[in-house]
């Protein structure tokens, strides 16, 4: 079983944000899987579906991001289901916008998201797939106001891009494992 967790802030008014780009992750791969909704237990939206032979849980945190540890304990505590199951999709200003890492057992390098999580559950031994948002003219200096602003058109389109490619990589961590998904689309 994997729980792929797409990591954003609940609320219409942070849709098409870099910080919200795991929630875009989750909603395009529940389309693509043909499931008509995520489904609400205590802190987290999810849907289940057999995929490749193996059973994948998709969530979106009803915590906003800098709680997401406390949705993501939840969410390990109701399926009873070690962390290194987890899959972890988030924002990460220090990747150029297009590109995505996928990573094991790291550090939080700085995203409050991810630091929460590790916090709550007392260890690094999660997959985390790292979507870059950084701006062509590098990083802002106001990050956290940055990563609330809306993407502009330009930015639109790359995340459009990086979302599809984010889907091929987890269809690729689920049915080869990480490390193989890790060599082929770590650019």
């Amino acid at each position: 079983m994997f729980l792929i967790v797409g990591l954003g802030n609940p609320g219409t008014k942070y849709n098409q944000t870099p910080h919200n780009i795991g929630f875009e992750v989750i909603d395009a791969l529940k389309e693509k899987l043909g499931l008509k909704s995520l489904k609400k237990k205590t802190l987290f939206l999810i849907a289940d579906k057999l995929w490749h032979r193996k059973k994948i849980v998709l969530c979106q945190p009803l915590t906003f991001m800098n709680n997401s540890g406390k949705a993501i304990q939840g969410l390990i505590h109701y399926y009873k289901e070690p962390t290194s199951n987890l899959v972890i999709i988030h924002d990460d200003i220090d990747l150029p916008l297009g590109h995505i890492r996928i990573s094991k057992n790291v550090g939080s390098a700085g995203h409050k998201g991810v630091a929460s999580i590790i916090q709550e559950l007392g260890t690094e031994d999660f997959i985390r797939i790292r979507i870059g948002i950084q701006p062509e003219k590098g990083k802002p200096e106001n990050v956290e106001r940055f990563v609330l602003k809306k993407f502009n058109i330009r930015e639109q389109g790359v995340a459009k891009k990086i979302v599809e490619e984010s889907l091929a990589a987890i269809e690729d961590l689920v049915k080869e494992g990480w490390e193989k998904a890790a060599n082929r689309f770590n650019k």
